[in-house]
């Protein structure tokens, strides 16, 4: 191997020249005794930590560090593709490959966004690198205590994962990771019930007492039915079915916050109401109830079986009280703030260019054609000839979502304007 030439100077002592350039090369040297190690010389030896009696006690639980603050890594740039790259600093990841169990190849057609014939359904993609798909586990019924070994990066979302170990059967699972959350800390899942141990432990008053049940419940990364959360407790991967999977809420930095019950949302949307009336309106209630019922149980009324949730969008719905959450933020919550920094690290993830339609021929695209950036006196429509820019309406007035209690706010809302009053007068 051609090694760089060093001109030593006879003026320069070799005190004064770099340290990089003096080559040294390290001897073998004989021991009489040799104890090898029990672990690979790449690990460290996992931490000796006495585990606490109780596994529901404060002392397990996971400690609520805040988030850091916000900031991204920069690079010196030695090329143009680097100057303008940010990245949010994720050093906890892992490194190595993911669990291959979990794991299939991502291959076929719809790489390149088509369809079964072969023909283009989704524009702009195509190329970018192997991937393997995570099976993650969105249902989370496995009850038990589940240890996080890893936090990993997914190539097929913006969140994080985590492999999870049980500690009773030793099965491994991923799940998405909740913002903090860290190697060697304890997740569990109440989907199928509160455990016996954790029963005992709360006593026969504390079965009852919702805040004491919530205190050894709802921790960072557990997994409850919506109608275990306390009122103001952020939660992301939201169910919307009972016995469901997580749907909403699932992609890097989302959230929802638990608020009460819809009755009360939809109370305080029309400007709240009286002590008296509010009385009356709970007693005509249980009347109309008992009238449905007719005296089979059915008093309580179609409303108790849900929890309003809001979104991160400013939508609140209403969900079943059986579906799941998970408590805190979903992961990699600085994902919004990167920059590529170069049109061929977006060409990586399988995003193909975008092109303007004034670009393009007359044959190609109904901007096309013509001389200079001229689009023929016509409003601006997509490549099939739609309108882009309105024109359609989109509002539905029959069959709307009843699960909405409240729609999110929207450009020219009363509520959007209340807003940007407000933050006028703060200014």
């Amino acid at each position: 191997m051609l090694q760089p030439r060093i001109y030593l100077r006879p003026l320069l002592p070799l005190r004064f020249l770099p340290y990089t350039t003096l080559r040294t090369y390290a001897e073998a040297q004989a021991t009489d005794h040799y104890t090898p190690s029990p672990f690979p010389p790449t690990t460290k030896p996992p931490p000796t930590s006495p585990e606490p009696a109780d596994p529901y006690d404060s002392t397990s639980r996971p400690e609520d560090t805040p988030d850091p603050p916000f900031a991204l890594r920069t690079y010196k740039p030695r090329t143009p593709g680097v100057r303008h790259l940010k990245r949010p600093i994720n050093d906890h990841l892992h490194r190595g490959r993911a669990y291959l169990p979990l794991t299939f190849p991502r291959k076929g057609q719809h790489i390149g966004g088509r369809n079964n014939s072969g023909q283009i359904r989704v524009r702009h993609r195509g190329g970018g690198h192997k991937r393997r798909i995570r099976i993650v586990d969105f249902h989370r019924m496995a009850p038990g205590r589940h240890t996080v070994e890893r936090i990993e990066y997914d190539p097929g979302r913006t969140a994080h994962i985590a492999l999870l170990n049980n500690d009773e059967t030793g099965e491994k699972s991923y799940i998405v990771a909740a913002q903090g959350m860290r190697a060697g800390e304890s997740v569990e899942s109440f989907r199928a019930g509160i455990p016996s141990k954790l029963l005992e432990s709360l006593g026969e008053g504390g079965r009852e007492d919702a805040g004491m049940v919530a205190a050894k419940t709802a921790w960072r990364g557990n997994c409850l039915p919506l109608h275990m959360i306390p009122t103001g407790t952020l939660v992301y991967n939201v169910g919307l079915r009972k016995g469901g999977k997580a749907q909403m809420c699932r992609s890097a930095g989302t959230f929802g916050m638990v608020i009460g019950s819809p009755g009360d949302v939809e109370k305080r949307g029309k400007g709240g109401v009286g002590e008296e009336s509010g009385a009356a309106e709970k007693e005509g209630e249980e009347e109309v109830g008992e009238r449905k019922g007719k005296g089979k149980g059915k008093g309580k009324g179609k409303e108790d079986l849900y929890v309003a949730v809001r979104l991160k969008s400013g939508e609140v719905r209403k969900i079943h009280r059986d579906a799941c959450a998970t408590i805190g933020v979903a992961s990699n919550s600085n994902y919004n703030r990167r920059q590529l920094g170069k049109a061929g690290r977006s060409r990586w993830l399988g995003i193909r260019p975008t092109v303007r339609g004034v670009a393009m021929n007359a044959s190609d695209h109904p901007h096309g054609g013509g001389r200079g950036k001229s689009k023929g006196n016509r409003p601006s429509v997509s490549i099939w000839g739609k309108l882009t820019k309105g024109g359609y309406k989109t509002r539905k007035k029959r069959n709307v979502n009843r699960f909405v209690v409240q729609a999110r706010p929207r450009s020219g809302d009363d509520r959007s304007k209340a807003k940007k009053k407000e933050a006028s007068k703060k200014k």
